[in-house]
């Protein structure tokens, strides 16, 4: 499947965009730093590679100060994501210190602490200037995402050829086009484990909420107890939802979404029916459903085979529960990084009983991350150490994607320290091995 994107890239050509992509240009006086980097399915390496520096005139160049593994990148991990390259720098989510700039930089300096987008925004074709920085026109190359989905999202960081083959933040510095675009400044007050998360998981989690329209007194359903499900469900709180159930069959999730979050769970593993099950909790149907799952994980025989054979890339099961257990006229967000085609998709209940079925999109983190700082996290309103359970090296990173990828027990959102961080912060968690983890 890569051998087959890639040729197909690398046959078409790509698409003009604003920005210099590809390999990573090194310094004039040499010198390597730690990155973590794929080789395969199943087959990630720490290596050496050259530190960067500034290629065009908008560049910030950071020392990664926090770094962290979402489980989108277990997509990567599968090889499941088209056209990723044997040495690709992984990492999407990540916060740091400005080292370098560009001559046209002048709103950041050496020094500033700063949290950066998992995307890149071109910041002026006509979805940037709406703060829609997840569909910049100008950043991502990729023709194959054009050719299956119609139009190209922007490009993100470590994150395939997909989405543009920029080198990623699992590194100890990583360059940062369009930065002042891209770079959020942040205060002091913010530790590092908080602000890491503006780069995504708090945005993310915010959109799905937001653009499904949860409102004050809505009953909601919440697929997958992940960081992101776990924040889903803590902006429900937040946004006034009268009940809100989640659904995964993780123990530890199930265990602490009750007992830190104190929402009504559901574990698939023992209630497998979950369509019938959500009907006895809620009668009337549900007001909006969640997707913030995997589409990698069938749980029929009939999808386990039809992956296998290649006959769909991703699983509909699922979106059709969300579908099932929603009420007339209900809301289903699909924020699940869903990548390809799936069958069997029941598009019977979604026009019969007037569903609005809202592909949430890859979250535009400019939209929100100012609110979302300001108005959340310095007021004390949304405080994520709930989420955040772990601390470890980025030496350790490779173990982490094998470790991350089993579930092991009380794992959620892992902070990844470099050579450059700080020391843990009051409340979150201190140092700790993946080695020394128990594994389920």
């Amino acid at each position: 499947m890569q051998t087959a994107a890639n040729a197909y890239q690398a046959y078409t050509g790509p698409h003009p965009t604003a920005v210099e992509h590809g390999a990573i240009k090194s310094r004039a006086e040499g010198g390597t730093m730690k990155a973590l980097a794929w080789f395969g399915a199943q087959d990630v390496r720490l290596i050496d590679a050259p530190i960067p520096d500034v290629i065009e005139d908008g560049d910030v160049v950071l020392k990664v100060t926090g770094t962290t593994i979402c489980g989108s990148d277990l997509h990567l991990y599968h090889g499941e994501i088209l056209a990723m390259q044997k040495g690709d720098i992984l990492g999407h989510e990540f916060m740091g210190v400005v080292d370098r700039i560009g001559k046209g930089v002048t709103k950041l300096k050496p020094g500033d602490r700063v949290v950066t987008s998992f995307q890149i925004a071109c910041g002026k074709c006509s979805y940037c200037k709406r703060k829609l920085s997840s569909f910049c026109d100008r950043t991502n190359d990729s023709v194959l995402q054009e050719k299956m989905y119609g139009q190209r999202d922007a490009g993100f960081f470590g994150y395939s050829h997909f989405t543009g083959g920029y080198p990623g933040g699992q590194a100890e510095y990583v360059r940062v086009p369009f930065g002042e675009v891209n770079c959020l400044p942040l205060p002091n007050s913010v530790p590092d484990e908080a602000a890491l998360y503006l780069s995504d998981i708090l945005p993310t989690s915010y959109h799905c909420v937001v653009d499904t329209g949860v409102k004050e007194g809505d009953t909601v359903g919440i697929w997958g107890l992940g960081p992101i499900g776990l924040c889903a469900a803590r902006w429900c709180q937040l946004k006034g939802a009268k009940r809100i159930i989640g659904i995964d069959q993780v123990p530890s999730r199930l265990q602490m979404a009750k007992e830190r979050l104190g929402i009504e769970v559901v574990n698939f593993a023992e209630d497998k029916d979950v369509v019938k099950k959500l009907h006895e909790l809620v009668p009337e149907g549900l007001d909006c459903a969640l997707d913030c799952g995997t589409f990698h994980e069938p749980k029929s025989l009939i999808h386990k085979a039809q992956k296998l054979m290649m006959l769909e890339t991703d699983v509909p099961e699922t979106i059709n529960e969300c579908l099932m257990t929603v009420k007339k006229m209900g809301r289903v967000g699909i924020i699940a990084a869903y990548a390809g085609f799936a069958n069997g998709v029941n598009v019977g209940a979604i026009m019969e009983r007037g569903i609005r079925l809202i592909g949430n999109g890859q979250a535009p983190v400019h939209l929100y991350w100012e609110e979302i700082l300001n108005d959340y996290l310095l007021t004390g309103k949304f405080d994520p150490t709930f989420v955040v359970t772990h601390r470890v090296p980025l030496e350790d990173f490779a173990e982490l994607y094998h470790a991350f990828d089993k579930r092991p027990p009380g794992v959620e959102k892992v902070f990844v320290e470099t050579k450059f961080s700080n020391p843990a912060s009051t409340g979150y968690p201190k140092l700790s091995r993946v080695a020394e983890w128990p594994l389920k």
